[in-house]
């Protein structure tokens, strides 16, 4: 079945002082996935609020919203409900903590349906993650590593 409707979703993009990225493993039904910290627009709801909903929800922190990285260029249909998928990436911080520190903390967050972790930047692939949105970001957070953006 097609949908029309439009599915919003906005990520954030935290890069620690080793040049890692945070990740996370999660499940959704019978579907299991590797993704960047993030979730879907709710109505009524602005794109940065989501945004830091969103971590406060997953990750129990505040976050600085740096800069975008990156908007869907490409028609993507969501692998839950086919609905269109736009994605907003932003290159964040955690506002109440270092870097250092947010690092450690991440490690220790444990629930039944996320897993926090670290993948180096320097080693990344596109098939690190999941979902084809995902895997351009990571295409181009590679490149710029890379080129010694970051």
């Amino acid at each position: 079945m097609i949908s029309k409707r439009f599915n919003v979703r906005v990520y954030g993009l935290c890069i620690n002082h080793q040049q890692n990225i945070l990740i996370c493993d999660e499940h959704y039904g019978n579907q299991f996935f590797t993704k960047f910290p993030g979730g879907g627009l709710e109505f009524g709801e602005g794109i940065i609020q989501c945004l830091k909903r969103e971590w406060k929800e997953e990750l129990n922190i505040e976050i600085e919203v740096l800069s975008h990285f990156y908007t869907t260029e490409f028609f993507q249909a969501s692998a839950f409900d086919g609905s269109q998928v736009i994605s907003i990436y932003y290159l964040v911080k955690p506002s109440e903590m270092s870097l250092d520190e947010f690092t450690s903390y991440t490690h220790l967050l444990k629930n039944e349906e996320t897993l926090f972790k670290w993948a180096s930047l320097k080693k990344m692939k596109e098939s690190d993650v999941t979902f084809p949105i995902d895997q351009k970001v990571a295409s181009l957070l590679i490149e710029r590593h890379a080129s010694g953006c970051f």
